[in-house]
């Protein structure tokens, strides 16, 4: 589903990741994992295509992202990739339904069926009855739910995520990592996730270490 090859990154005289490779199957679950400034979160931003290396390649789904132009690569994230972050950011002035649909108007999805996928999603993920609730009215499990809906409405290869339980509280984590497993086992969801959290690194397939801007091992 994905493979990465000698990814390079720096900021400025700053060498944060050196020459990372990294394969990841159709419907793994895989954690990444190390110390403040090992250089998850810029691979995962690499890797989700929402920023490009100095040098390397990157396949997801055999398609080369590393070549394309951006009006391409838009395209291309909008059908083929979710994002989950630590915050939700949903949109506060729009409700739970209308947050999620906004990937699929995006991608010119007509307005009934993309609500009908989003009910569809949300009733999955025990929000039927808050869809008409705007963020400001739901906790923030409901609120982090509602981020995953949006994160699955085009049906994407993959879904990467930043610390998407370090805003929630132990109850809601674990909630939100069974959640992850359910959604993996079925529909074979493949997940690429950056966390402290231990509980949900022992839940994933596959865990990788990074350290000084290197993968140094993989479990």
């Amino acid at each position: 589903m994905l493979k990465a090859q000698s990814i390079h990154k720096s900021f400025g005289k700053l060498h944060i990741l050196k020459g990372v490779d990294l394969e990841v199957n159709r419907g793994e679950i895989v954690t990444i994992v190390g110390a403040s400034g090992a250089g998850k979160s810029s691979l995962l931003n690499i890797l989700g295509t929402l920023d490009t290396p100095d040098s390397g390649q990157l396949l997801i789904d055999n398609v080369e992202v590393s070549k394309m132009n951006n009006r391409n690569l838009s395209a291309f994230r909008n059908q083929k990739i979710g994002f989950i972050f630590q915050f939700h950011h949903l949109l506060v002035e729009f409700s739970a339904i209308e947050n999620v649909c906004i990937p699929t108007f995006i991608a010119g999805v007509a307005r009934a069926d993309a609500e009908k996928r989003a009910k569809e999603l949300l009733e999955l993920l025990g929000l039927s009855d808050r869809i008409n609730h705007k963020p400001t009215e739901l906790s923030g499990g409901e609120q982090q739910r509602v981020a995953v809906a949006r994160a699955l409405i085009n049906n994407p290869a993959l879904i990467f995520a930043d610390e998407p339980s370090g805003n929630l509280d132990s109850v809601n984590a674990l909630e939100l990592h069974e959640l992850f497993l359910k959604l993996r086992n079925d529909f074979n969801q493949t997940f690429v996730i950056v966390t402290h959290n231990e509980e949900l690194a022992d839940l994933s397939d596959r865990t990788i270490l990074m350290k000084d801007g290197l993968i140094v091992n993989s479990l």
